[in-house]
């Protein structure tokens, strides 16, 4: 076995494979950029090299700054993680001639399947179905566009090294088949050093199900069964599960079965991926094969309890499979969800800046007898860079069923205190209690037929606004109780903490009656109803673990004027309690409105402006493109939100902005 191993990767997944290392005895090295040189992943390493400076495309795609850490480490392996140099051929080449063992598939199998033009071309060669488009090199947006009209909108326009949702574009029509294809192109070529892009038919209302295979040197190919990983935005998967609620058995086997005869057939060793889209008949069409460890690969491992890096190694150091087909069996359900550092409340756009704050869920077997597991690369008091990808952590759970995995997922996503950035926390916790998500009636077009007009937030329906209400009540005696003991008035004449409140949460107000007892104290509510709640929450704690008539709330809590602020299940409110005097005065109180930024074009990320799309004077119309700009490897184009004509412009192609920066003003 070898005993140093180099991870030519940052983040979460160098973390990950680290841990999978140390377990089998293995030294590891790590590398890493300026900006990453207090990472995670540098102080789990043993050792650690420095390779350039913070763009990825200067130091961590620069194969000749990999190589020469290898040498100056003596590692006799490496594990490229996913990204960067992972599906990179002249990398896995580079270390072949350097007598380097590549932890992942040899470079004949990268170049066939890594490569997506060419791995539909072999997929059609070997009889496996595929989506219609057009695999030849395109020109230029002309071309591009001429394509797309010749197979027919909305088409998906693709970068051939491309992976995790970068230079990837839906075009409906001419003008974003034009659009797509510079930006994709531009993408591909900052995040892969190849700008070669595909277009194929874009395939409505499909379900993204992926199969998980592994291979070793001794012609052996297993599958480890499947992902469901349709729930997508801007085509980068967000939750993720294992298995698909959608298949069935028969259907299993036969995706399972080809996408080890395309392994097969390409000479394919170690873990990788094959991708299909399915449509309602549970007819599947391959998309693309992944010739690397998968971002959401946990949840495979926790269904079949395979460590997939372990094996990546063993099959690496020439190892036979310890396992058969018949071996690998379904056990229990898995859900991950990717926590990113993007604002749900400004449309998922990029969010930079210090982690104040990070404390992820316990984890391990939980008390309801699931298990919680959570694969990250931060720390709390880390820096959130904008030169690589936003992924925080994931966050994944197990349960015996489909809906206890969703349950200990919802208790999860809820105990994770995030801090200083904008995340998709809420927007997780809004799917896992989504009435089609539980259903398992998903597609890829999920999040955009639900949430047409991006995230806002939760409303909480009544049975969970009185369970809020119940405990913040509760809560909320205990505060004043603990605020009269610090007044120092404690004779006699001592203010007395009352019984009776208005809780005012989303609009409405509950009139609430509290009878406190050693235990706890019964909440009750005008319409007769009463509730029980038990916690050992004291003031000043960021989480509180309330029991409501016995069943766990978690809920994080900030103080407010007049009350809290209360997160719980993606929603966010502030929750005041008053006494009846108070809230019948609080109702005369005028509402304050926010300012009027109709006329500005306010940047919504930190990021770079790399095009302005428009000149001052301009008349522009709904849904023009204003400008461009780059986050975390990202291009994102601004549009016009009505007609009107440019008065000034702020901003200069090449200069750095910030969140709110005044970009345009119109007349």
């Amino acid at each position: 076995m070898f005993k140093k191993i180099l991870i030519a990767n940052r983040g979460e997944i160098a973390c990950r494979v680290i841990k999978s290392a140390r377990k089998m005895g293995i030294k590891t090295v790590a590398v890493y950029s300026d900006a990453d040189r207090n990472a995670l992943h540098v102080t789990m390493a043993d050792e650690a090299v420095h390779i350039g400076p913070p763009p990825a495309n200067q130091s961590y795609i620069v194969i000749d700054r990999i190589m020469q850490a290898i040498r100056q480490t003596g590692a006799e392996a490496v594990h490229p993680g996913y990204g960067f140099l992972s599906e990179n051929m002249k990398f896995a080449e580079a270390l072949e001639k350097e007598g380097v063992i590549f932890v992942g598939p040899p470079s004949p199998a990268i170049e066939a399947m890594g490569d997506k033009i060419t791995s539909k071309k072999i997929a059609q060669e070997a009889g496996v179905s595929t989506v219609p488009g057009y695999m030849g090199l395109i020109a230029d947006a002309e071309e591009a566009v001429k394509i797309s009209d010749q197979i027919g909108y909305p088409v998906m326009i693709k970068a051939s090294a491309g992976g995790g949702g970068k230079g990837m574009r839906i075009a409906w029509n001419a003008q974003e088949a034009r659009e797509g294809f510079e930006s994709s192109k531009n993408e591909a070529a900052n995040s892969f050093g190849d700008d070669r892009i595909f277009i194929e038919k874009f395939v409505t209302q499909p379900r993204h199900i992926e199969i998980q295979v592994l291979a070793d040197k001794h012609g052996n190919c297993v599958y480890l069964h499947e992902r469901e990983c349709s729930i997508q935005r801007r085509n980068q998967k967000v939750i993720e599960e294992a298995p698909s609620p959608f298949l069935d058995e028969a259907t299993r086997k036969a995706m399972g079965e080809q996408a080890c005869a395309l392994a097969k057939a390409v000479g394919y060793t170690s873990a990788g991926t094959v991708e299909f889209i399915v449509d309602g008949e549970r007819n599947f069409y391959f998309l693309e094969m992944n010739t690397r460890l998968q971002v959401e690969h946990p949840v495979t491992e926790l269904i079949t309890g395979v460590d997939l890096v372990e094996q990546m190694i063993r099959v690496a150091n020439g190892e036979p499979l310890p396992f058969k087909q018949e071996d690998l069996k379904i056990n229990g359900w898995a859900m991950e969800s990717r926590l990113y550092a993007e604002d749900p409340y400004r449309n998922f756009l990029p969010s930079i800046g210090r982690l104040t704050r990070y404390r992820p869920p316990v984890e391990g077997p939980t008390t309801r007898g699931g298990i919680v597991r959570n694969d990250t690369g931060v720390y709390e008091g880390g820096e959130i860079s904008m030169y690589y990808d936003p992924m925080i952590a994931k966050l994944c759970t197990w349960g015996k069923t489909r809906a206890e995995a969703i349950e200990e997922m919802r208790l999860a996503l809820d105990t994770f205190e995030v801090e200083g950035i904008g995340h998709n926390l809420p927007f997780c916790a809004a799917v896992m209690d989504h009435p089609r998500f539980t259903s398992g009636n998903i597609t890829t077009a999920f999040i955009a037929e639900e949430f047409p007009e991006g995230f806002h937030g939760v409303s909480l329906p009544a049975s969970m606004l009185k369970r809020v209400s119940a405990a913040a009540a509760a809560m909320n005696r205990v505060a004043e109780i603990r605020r009269t003991r610090l007044s120092g008035r404690m004779d006699n004449h001592e203010r007395k903490v009352g019984d009776d409140w208005v809780v005012s949460i989303q609009g409405e107000d509950f009139p609430v009656a509290i009878r406190a007892d050693r235990g706890g104290a019964t909440v009750a509510f005008a319409d007769g109803a009463a509730m029980r709640v038990e916690s050992d929450w004291t003031p000043g704690q960021s989480l509180a673990r309330v029991l409501v008539d016995g069943e766990p709330l978690v809920m994080k809590v900030g103080r407010v004027t007049g009350g809290y602020r209360i997160r719980v299940r993606g929603a966010d409110l502030k929750v005041h309690i008053r006494t009846p005097r108070q809230a019948e005065l609080a109702r005369l109180m005028p509402e304050k409105m926010p300012p009027d930024t109709s006329r500005l074009l306010l940047c919504p990320m930190p990021g770079l402006m790399v095009k302005l799309s428009v000149n001052e004077g301009d008349e522009v119309f709904e849904g023009q493109a204003l400008c461009t700009v780059e986050a975390m490897k990202m291009e994102n184009i601004l549009r016009a939100e009505k007609k009107g004509v440019v008065k000034k412009i702020n901003a200069t192609v090449g200069g750095s902005l910030m969140v709110d920066d005044v970009i345009m003003e119109f007349e």
